[in-house]
């Protein structure tokens, strides 16, 4: 389930884990309505309550402790039963979970996409868009700040969603579609659905479009994090290079091996260049993807 990003996070979870209540939800299920007491019952409730609290303070009052204990367990439980009774009968707890994932199912309708809706192809396409942002989520350079990590948690969840939204529409209205013409056209009106069918593939080009996007975007930063990592891992081997050296030295071997670890250092400065362009080119690639508020 993708769900609208301006949805609270603790509803968001909600809906996410409410798939088989929605599933339920689509073959008619309803929640039973909550159990209430009607104004009769309050009143016998009332009436007993006063009995069983007279009960119980005459035999308080008896003189036999044995006597006063029975009396004691013999109205006082009523009494109890009918506390409970006045404030209402415990709720299943199953049940009412389903019930508030059902209202919050029903409040939030059209602010979440369920991914087994999308026809093939356009579940294919989210599939392609997923894939791009957890390549930029899950990167080192982004959680390092070298990109900007802020912009991209409100973007990309906000391209997730729109993306979704759209293949959703795309989806629902393509299988009307499909099925209004598996019935047989007449030629007028053919010449009515053929436009409108190329509308719909008109839609899922821009929807393709906004995929592609994103996944030039991953793939700059894909190219960011292959240099961030060479870059560590050579700095790390730069940092032990005198150790080469010295066991060099100390066991006479081969003193072209020296120059081939000097490397060492121009192939850390040439790391570093290609992740600064690398950095670079995703920063660009994330402009053209979100061009910010409009002026």
């Amino acid at each position: 389930m993708v769900v609208d990003p301006g949805v609270p996070p603790e509803d968001a979870q909600l809906l996410r884990d409410g798939r088989p209540v929605l599933a339920k939800m689509r073959r008619g299920w309803t929640p039973r309505p909550r159990r209430t007491l009607s104004p009769t019952h309050y009143r016998a409730i009332a009436v007993l309550g006063s009995v069983s609290l007279f009960g119980m303070l005459a035999g308080l009052g008896l003189g036999r402790h044995g006597s006063g204990l029975t009396y004691l367990v013999l109205l006082g439980i009523p009494l109890m039963i009918v506390l409970l009774v006045r404030n209402g009968l415990p709720e299943d707890e199953r049940a009412e979970h389903e019930r508030r994932v059902y209202e919050q199912l029903r409040w939030y309708e059209g602010r979440y996409v369920l991914t087994g809706d999308l026809d093939e192809s356009s579940a294919r396409l989210l599939a392609r868009a997923q894939r791009a942002i957890a390549t930029v989520t899950a990167s080192r350079v982004n959680a390092e700040g070298l990109l900007d990590d802020v912009r991209n948690g409100v973007m990309l969840p906000a391209q997730e969603w729109e993306i979704a939204r759209l293949l959703a529409k795309l989806s629902a209205l393509r299988a009307k579609h499909r099925e209004t013409v598996s019935r047989g056209l007449t030629p007028e009106v053919e010449a009515v659905a053929s436009p409108l069918a190329r509308a719909l593939d008109s839609s899922e080009e821009a929807v393709l479009g906004r995929v592609e996007a994103l996944e030039r975007y991953a793939g700059n930063v894909a190219d960011a994090e292959r240099a961030y990592l060479a870059h560590h891992q050579i700095e790390e081997l730069r940092g032990r290079l005198h150790q080469y050296e010295e066991l060099v030295a100390e066991s006479g071997a081969d003193g072209f091996a020296v120059p081939e670890l000097a490397r060492l250092a121009q192939d850390a400065d040439r790391l570093e260049h290609a992740l600064r362009r690398s950095v670079h080119a995703a920063h660009a690639a994330f402009r053209h993807l979100d061009p910010g508020p409009a002026t």
